[in-house]
C-alpha cells in the first residue's frame, strides 16, 4: 500500500529512547476509514530489549523512597494535564470516541490515575503481631516484584494504560507496556513526557504491536513475573496457558454481559438517561456497559417507549464535532461483528426497535467510510440468545420484561460473566438484598460508573481474576514477606 508523507510513524520507547522498528502495521482513523498512522510491529527482539532495560532500571527505581517515586508520577500527571487538549484530540482521532468523551473522561482519568497512586503509595501500612510468651515479634514487609508486563486494550487507551502503569511504578516495579496496536498514539505521546517528568531511563518501556507477536513475547518472557491484562476472555485464556510454566502473578480484567434491573418503583426520570449512557457511552465499548435490561412488567411498556424515544435523539457523527453523542466504532471488523449480532437477533425473531437496519444514519461527507452505527435496542429476545449471552461490545442493548425479584436475580446471573450490574429501585431493603445476590464484582444502584478508586474493581466468573484499586493493586504489584524476630 502506498503511503503519503503525512502519516504519523510511531516508535518503541526503550531505555529512555525512541527506537525505530524493522516493520510496521497500519492504524486506521475509525471515523474516516483511512490509514493515518504506522505502528511498530514488534516481536521477541524488541520485547527482549525492553525487558532488559526494565531489569537494569529495577535496582535503582525500587530503592527510591515512595515519596521520590510519587513526585515523579505527580510531575508526569501535571505534564499530561498541561497537554490535555492535545491528548484528547489524539485519543478521539485514534479511537473514534467523541472529543467530548476524551476531554471529560479519558484524559482527566489518566491524569487522576497517576495522582491517585502517587498519593495512595504514601499511606500503606504493614502488619505486626507479638507473641510475648515466646519472646517473638512478627511483622510483614512488602517489596516490589520486578518487571511488570502490562497489556492494555483499545477502548479507553491512555485511561487503562495509566491505570496499570501508575500502581506498578508507584510500588517500585519497572514496566514493559504493550498498548493495543489499534490505539497506540497517546501512549507514544506520554513517552515523550517521561524525560521531563524526571523518570529514570528504563522504568517505563513501551513496545507497540499485536497481541499475537509482541503480547505473546511479553507473556512468555521468563524475566517478567507479573502480567496485568485488560481485554477479552479468549485472550486471557491464552495468557493463562502461556504464563503457567513460569508461575506468573496474573491480574485479568475481562469482558462483561452486564445487567440493569429496573423495578417498578424506579425513578424513570433518572433511570432512563443513565441507562442510555450505560448502554451507549463510548459507542458501548466499555467493559462496564449495560447490554441486558430487565424491566418489571408493570412499567415495561412505558420504559421501552421512553427509552427508545430518547435513544433516537442521540446524535452519531464525526468524533471531532462537540455536539455528537456517539463516535465511530474501533474498526471495520468490529463494526461487522456488532452488526452480525443484530442480524442474528432478527433471524431468531427478535424486534429491533431503533438503530441498525431500522433508522437511517446521516453522516458528514468526510465520514461516509467511517465505522459508524446508531444506538440499537432489541426486544422480544430469549435469555439463551447469543445477544443475551455473549459480549457484543458495541451500541446494542436488549430490553426484556420480568415479574418477580427471585426470577430476575436468577436470569441476571444466568451468563458466564460477572463484572458489573445496575439496580434501579427506591426500596432500600430490596436494593441491598438484590446487590448481595448478584454474581457481580460491582453493583451500582440508582447510578452507573460512579467510582472510588480506593475500592476493589474487577469481575467474577469469566469476567476476570483478581481486583484492582488502592489496596488490591498494591498487593498485586508487591510481594509480601513475613519476618519473625526472637528477642
Amino acid at each position: 500500500m502506498a503511503h503519503s508523507k503525512a502519516l504519523l510513524v510511531l516508535e518503541n520507547f526503550i531505555a529512555g529512547k525512541f527506537v525505530p522498528c524493522s516493520s510496521y502495521i497500519d492504524s486506521y482513523n475509525p471515523s474516516t476509514g483511512d490509514v493515518y498512522c504506522r505502528v511498530p510491529d514488534s516481536g521477541k527482539e524488541e520485547v527482549e530489549a525492553a525487558v532488559r532495560a526494565a531489569k537494569d532500571a529495577f535496582p535503582v527505581w525500587s530503592s527510591k523512597s515512595p515519596l521520590e517515586r510519587s513526585r515523579i508520577m505527580n510531575k508526569l500527571a501535571d505534564l499530561i494535564e498541561h497537554d490535555l487538549e492535545e491528548f484528547a484530540q489524539a485519543e478521539s482521532k485514534d479511537q473514534g470516541k467523541t472529543i467530548t468523551f476524551a476531554r471529560t473522561v479519558d484524559i482527566p482519568r489518566a491524569v487522576y490515575n497517576l495522582r491517585f497512586f502517587a498519593s495512595s503509595i504514601l499511606h500503606h501500612t504493614t502488619e505486626c503481631t507479638e507473641m510475648a510468651s515466646l519472646g517473638c515479634v512478627h511483622y510483614t514487609s512488602r517489596e516490589p516484584v520486578g518487571v511488570a508486563g502490562l497489556i492494555s486494550p483499545w477502548n479507553l487507551p491512555l485511561y487503562l494504560l495509566t491505570w496499570k502503569i501508575a500502581p506498578a511504578i508507584a510500588c517500585g516495579n519497572t514496566v514493559v507496556a504493550k498498548p493495543s496496536e489499534m490505539t497506540s498514539v497517546t501512549a507514544w505521546m506520554m513517552c515523550k513526557l517521561l524525560e521531563k517528568a524526571g523518570m529514570p531511563h528504563g522504568v517505563v518501556n513501551v513496545v507497540f504491536g499485536t497481541g499475537a507477536k509482541a503480547g505473546e513475547a511479553l507473556v512468555c518472557h521468563p524475566d517478567v513475573p507479573l502480567i496485568s491484562f485488560t481485554g477479552s476472555t479468549l485472550t486471557a485464556q491464552r495468557i493463562t496457558e502461556k504464563s503457567a510454566p513460569h508461575c506468573k502473578k496474573l491480574s485479568l480484567e475481562l469482558g462483561g454481559k452486564n445487567p440493569a434491573i429496573v423495578f417498578d418503583d424506579a425513578n424513570l426520570s433518572q433511570c432512563i438517561p443513565t441507562t442510555l449512557r450505560s448502554s451507549f457511552a463510548n459507542q458501548g465499548e466499555i467493559c462496564l456497559c449495560t447490554s441486558r435490561i430487565f424491566v418489571q412488567r408493570g412499567i415495561y411498556n412505558e420504559f421501552v417507549k421512553r427509552f427508545v424515544a430518547e435513544a433516537k435523539k442521540w446524535k452519531v457523527g464525526s468524533p471531532s464535532d462537540p455536539t455528537v453523542d456517539m463516535g465511530a466504532l474501533i474498526s471495520k471488523e468490529h463494526l461487522e461483528k456488532v452488526r452480525s449480532y443484530v442480524k442474528k437477533a432478527q433471524a431468531e425473531g427478535a424486534r429491533i426497535l431503533c438503530g441498525e437496519g431500522v433508522d437511517s444514519l446521516d453522516l458528514p461527507a468526510g465520514n461516509q467510510k467511517g465505522y459508524f452505527m446508531l444506538p440499537t435496542i432489541i426486544t422480544e429476545v430469549k435469555d439463551e440468545s447469543c445477544c443475551m449471552q455473549e459480549e457484543i461490545f458495541g451500541p446494542v442493548t436488549c430490553v426484556v420484561a420480568f415479574d418477580t425479584e427471585e426470577e430476575v436475580v436468577k436470569r441476571a446471573n444466568g451468563v458466564k460473566y460477572g463484572l458489573a450490574a445496575t439496580v434501579w429501585s427506591s426500596n432500600v431493603g430490596r436494593v441491598h438484598r438484590v446487590a448481595r445476590r448478584l454474581q457481580s464484582g460491582l453493583v451500582w444502584t440508582n447510578c452507573w460508573l460512579v467510582r472510588d478508586l480506593n475500592l476493589p474493581f474487577g469481575g467474577m466468573k469469566a469476567s476476570g481474576i483478581g481486583r484492582e484499586g488502592a489496596k488490591d493493586s498494591y498487593e498485586f504489584f508487591t510481594e509480601v514477606k513475613t519476618i519473625t524476630i526472637k528477642h
